[in-house]
C-alpha cells in the first residue's frame, strides 16, 4: 500500500472505455493507408509501437467513434499481457481493437496522462489487475476493473516530479531503440543495394556504355551519389577524407561490371546460385522434459524458444528466458549452436530472425544456421529477411504453418564473391556493434526505471520539500 492517498481511476480521468471488440480482417487496408489500428501487439508498456502497425479504411473509423483515439489516451490490454498500458502520443487520428481507453482530462504537456500511465504500472495497481484476471473466467480485463482501480495520487507538484523522474528515462531508452531501427534499417538497404538490385554491377555496366569512369561509377552507388553531374561527384568525393576514400575504391574494386544469365535470373559475373542448405549447417533443437530438474535446476546455457525472439525489437539475441544444466544439453541433438549463429523461428510464427551473440541451444520450434564458409551471419540474416515471403510460402501445416528443414534447405540463394561478402560483413558488422551497444544501454535505463518507478510511485523517495 502507497504512503500516498489513492483515487479511483474513473475519479481522476474524462472516461474509461472500451476500444472496437470484433474482427477487423475485412477492413484492412494496405500498410499505410488509412487510420493507423492501434492492437494489443502494439502496447510497450510505455508509448505505442507504430512498427507493425495495421491499417483500417476511414469509412470503419468514422463508423466508430467511441473506439476513435487522440493524443494521450493510455490503452490498456485486455487480454494476452492484460494490464499492459501504453500512451498513444502521435498527432493523427487512429482507431484501436480490443483495448481499454483512459481518457484523461486536458492538462498541459500532458503530465497527468504520464503519471496515470506510470501510476498503472506500479506494483500496487498491477497487483490489483492480477487479483481481477484471476478471478475471470475468460481472463480478460474489462472496462470496469480498469475504471475501479486505486491510483496513488499525491498533491500535483510530485506528480509533476516524478514523470519529470521517468520520462527523460523513457525518452532515451525510445531514442536508443529507434536509433536501432534506423541502424537496422542502414544493413537492409546496404544488402538490397549490393546483393539484389546489383546498384555497384549495374553502375560499372552504364558508366562503360556512356563513356564513363566505371569505378567512379560504383563509388558513387555504394556512397549513395548521383552519376547525373560527374563534377559534382568528384566534388563531393573530394570532401571524404583519404581513408573513406581509398576504402571506398577498394569496395567498388571487388564488384564485377557484367552481368550474367543464371536460374535466378541475372545475377553478377562471377556469382553463383546455390541452395541454401549447401552453404550453411541447417539444424533443429529440442526440449529437454520440463519434469527433470535436473536438466533445469541451476542450469546456466542459454536455451532458447521463438518466444525469446517475440519480445526482441532487434535481429541480436543476448539473452534467454531460460536456462539448462549440461544434463539438460545432453538431451539435444543439435547441442550447443556457437556465437553468431543466425536463428529463424520455424513455426507459431514462422520468421523471427536473429543473430545469437551467445552460446546457445534451441528449442524445436526453430531453423538455425551456422555459418561455417563463405556466407557469414551478417549476409544470412539479411539474405532471410530478404526471401521471408518465399520462406512462409514454403512453410505447411493444419494447426499452424511450419517450414520443415527439409524444404528450408533448397531455397535457392545467390552466393557473391567472397572478398565482396566478407566487406559487407565488415561494413555491417560495425551496425551490429553499435545496435548491440544501444540494446545494453537500453536495458541499464530500463533497470534503473523499473527500479525507480515503484520508489517514487510508493512515496518512498521524497521529491519535493
Amino acid at each position: 500500500m502507497p504512503d500516498f492517498p489513492t483515487r479511483k481511476l474513473e475519479e481522476i480521468v474524462d472516461r474509461v472505455c472500451v476500444g472496437y471488440v470484433g474482427s477487423c480482417n475485412n477492413d484492412y487496408t494496405e500498410s499505410g493507408v488509412g487510420v493507423p489500428m492501434v492492437r494489443t501487439t502494439n502496447l510497450t508498456g510505455t508509448i505505442v509501437n507504430y512498427q507493425d502497425m495495421k491499417f483500417i479504411s476511414n469509412d470503419f473509423h468514422k463508423k466508430n467513434i467511441k473506439s476513435q483515439l487522440k493524443k494521450g489516451d493510455i490503452l490498456v490490454a485486455r487480454h494476452g499481457d492484460s494490464g499492459l498500458p501504453s500512451i498513444y502520443e502521435s498527432e493523427n487520428e487512429a482507431n484501436c481493437l480490443n483495448v481499454v481507453i483512459v481518457k484523461p482530462s486536458e492538462n498541459e504537456n500532458l503530465i497527468d496522462n504520464y503519471y496515470i500511465l506510470y501510476a498503472l504500472k506500479s506494483p500496487f495497481v498491477v497487483r490489483q489487475i492480477k487479483s481481477a484476471v484471476g478471478g475471470s473466467v475468460q481472463g480478460v480485463v474489462n472496462t470496469k476493473v480498469i475504471a475501479r482501480l486505486d491510483i496513488p495520487y499525491p498533491e500535483r507538484s510530485i506528480r509533476v516530479e516524478i514523470v519529470k523522474h521517468i520520462i527523460n528515462l523513457d525518452r532515451k531508452i525510445q531514442l536508443n531503440r529507434q536509433t536501432n531501427q534506423t541502424l537496422e534499417q542502414i544493413a537492409q538497404a546496404i544488402f538490397k543495394s549490393w546483393f539484389v538490385d546489383f546498384d555497384p554491377v549495374k553502375a560499372k555496366i552504364q558508366a562503360k556504355q556512356n563513356g564513363q569512369d566505371p569505378e567512379l561509377a560504383a563509388m558513387c552507388a555504394i556512397s549513395g551519389l548521383s552519376t547525373s553531374n560527374a563534377a559534382s561527384v568528384e566534388e563531393q568525393l573530394k570532401g571524404l577524407d583519404d581513408v573513406t576514400l581509398q576504402q571506398l575504391k577498394t569496395t567498388a574494386a571487388l564488384f564485377p561490371d557484367a552481368l550474367v544469365e543464371s536460374e535466378l535470373g541475372e545475377i553478377p559475373e562471377g556469382w553463383k546460385c546455390s541452395e541454401i542448405g549447401k552453404e550453411v549447417t541447417v539444424v533443429g533443437g529440442g526440449t529437454p522434459s520440463t519434469k527433470n530438474n535436473e536438466y533445469w535446476e541451476g542450469g546456466h546455457i542459454h536455451w532458447t524458444t521463438p518466444r525469446d525472439m517475440s519480445n526482441l525489437t532487434d535481429k541480436i539475441l543476448l539473452d534467454t528466458g531460460r536456462k539448462i544444466t549440461k544434463a539438460g544439453l545432453a538431451k539435444i541433438s543439435s547441442g550447443l549452436l556457437p556465437k553468431n549463429t543466425v536463428l529463424m523461428s520455424s513455426r507459431a510464427p514462422v520468421g523471427y530472425l536473429a543473430i545469437a551473440k551467445v552460446p546457445v541451444a534451441i528449442n524445436q520450434g526453430y531453423i538455425a544456421m551456422k555459418c561455417e564458409s563463405d556466407l557469414t551471419p551478417e549476409y544470412v540474416v539479411q539474405w532471410a529477411e530478404s526471401v521471408m515471403d518465399e520462406i512462409k510460402q514454403r512453410a505447411s501445416g493444419t494447426t499452424f504453418a511450419e517450414i520443415s528443414k527439409k524444404n528450408f534447405r533448397v531455397i535457392p540463394v545467390i552466393v557473391p564473391d567472397g572478398n565482396v561478402i566478407r566487406e559487407f560483413s565488415k561494413v555491417v558488422s560495425k551496425i551490429y556493434g553499435k545496435i548491440t551497444e544501444g540494446i545494453n544501454e537500453t536495458k541499464s535505463l530500463t533497470k534503473i526505471r523499473d527500479t525507480l518507478l515503484p520508489k517514487l510511485l510508493s512515496g518512498e523517495m521524497d521529491l519535493v520539500g
